[in-house]
């Protein structure tokens, strides 16, 4: 390797370069080292905020729906697998080995599908069938999502 290249330092919002960083404060890293110096690259994980904020969604929309036997039930199940989501999801980003990555990514996606089963029996009032589309397809892409890292990271 080229000397010149060996001692450039990567600095934007993608990369960081710091040789003295614990690696246990970087979640999933990939390591880019030469003999001068260790390169390592650290993404931005918004998919957290976003089953986070489908969570908080789900949980205000359970409250507006009709206080039925089904929609309790129903409720309970739908809070519990879209909580489930992104719990899952920060255990797949904290995983030991990629084996245990991988098992967290399939469990998020089908929490992600179970969600999504649960939200089609809710029986909403006229007024939030808009809300309850809205996140069948919010669910519909966060299963999405977690299939295609579970693809990309299963290869």
């Amino acid at each position: 390797m080229n000397d010149l290249n060996a001692n450039i330092e990567i600095r934007n919002s993608k990369y960081e370069a710091n040789p003295e960083q614990n690696k246990s404060e970087i979640r999933n890293p990939k390591y880019v080292a030469n003999s001068k110096c260790e390169v390592r690259k650290q993404k931005h994980y918004d998919l957290e905020e976003r089953a986070l904020a489908f969570t908080k969604f789900i949980i205000a929309y359970i409250k507006s729906l009709p206080k039925t036997m089904g929609n309790i039930e129903v409720g309970k199940q739908l809070i519990r697998s879209s909580g489930s989501i992104g719990a899952n999801y920060i255990e797949a980003n904290e995983s030991l080995s990629k084996k245990d990555f991988i098992m967290r990514i399939k469990i998020s996606k089908k929490e992600a599908k179970e969600s999504l089963y649960w939200l089609k029996l809710t029986e909403p009032l006229p007024a939030e069938i808009v809300t309850k589309e809205r996140m069948v397809r919010e669910a519909t892409e966060l299963m999405n999502i977690l299939g295609a890292i579970y693809r990309k990271s299963n290869t």
